[in-house]
């Protein structure tokens, strides 16, 4: 039995590196491609939406489209995406910076998963948590799961005492996810692979550094739900 047990959990084990290794090979426009759709349909999901005075008073957004989660009684997650941070007066976004998550988790659970994460950070100090090296959800940063709805108030208690917000879409074999834990980091890969050069997260999203042109997609995702708010 016990033998049967880790037979099964080094099969898990190596499924989810496959799975893993695999996202990381994923071309950066075409992440960006994945973040634009997901963004679109995760605000146009009826009733189920994320509502828009919510996304309208946040500071910054991340998006990580597919976001990986597999195992068997020891998981693990990790996915790539985007984040953009108000421009100055508000009006529009900075340009991408590319971004990791990454956590671990410990529960009855198996399978392959991918998951669609918005997070929508609500106030200076979830935006300061953005622009370090690195911070985890649940320990330096609080987190709350948001609330959905096109009608519903933006003033709720989550927003009110949460940094950040969390909105998922599933479409593997777990009914939902859990963010507490997961670390949130730069990806420099990504940010060189889409600027040609090094450059910090924090330059991206609070500098004049332009948008690139193969982030059209994701720009307009953002830009049209914006325009349609006003």
């Amino acid at each position: 039995m016990r033998k049967t047990l880790v037979a099964i959990l080094a099969v898990a084990g190596s499924m989810s590196a496959v799975a893993f290794a695999a996202d990381r090979e994923v071309k950066v426009e075409d992440r960006l491609d994945a973040s634009a759709d997901a963004l679109t349909d995760m605000m146009r999901a009826a009733d189920k939406g994320i509502p828009q005075d919510l996304i309208n008073k946040a500071k910054c957004v991340v998006v990580v489209p597919g976001m990986k989660k597999a195992g068997f009684i020891f998981g693990a997650k990790y996915g790539s995406g985007f984040a953009v941070c108000r421009e100055h007066g508000g009006m529009g976004w900075s340009a991408p910076a590319a971004m990791r998550v990454e956590g671990g988790s410990v529960g009855f659970q198996i399978g392959l998963s991918e998951t669609d994460v918005v997070l929508l950070v609500m106030n200076d100090g979830g935006m300061r948590h953005l622009l370090s090296d690195k911070f985890t959800l649940g320990g330096e940063a609080t987190a709350a799961a948001g609330p959905v709805g096109r009608d519903l108030a933006a003033e709720t208690d989550a927003m009110m005492s949460a940094e950040m917000l969390s909105y998922s879409r599933s479409h593997g074999l777990f009914a939902g996810i859990s963010l507490e834990g997961a670390t949130l980091r730069p990806d420099g890969d990504s940010n060189r692979e889409l600027y040609g050069r090094d450059v910090t997260n924090r330059e991206i999203l609070t500098g004049d550094i332009k948008t690139p042109a193969i982030a059209g997609r994701f720009e307009h995702a953002l830009n049209r739900d914006s325009a349609e708010r006003q």
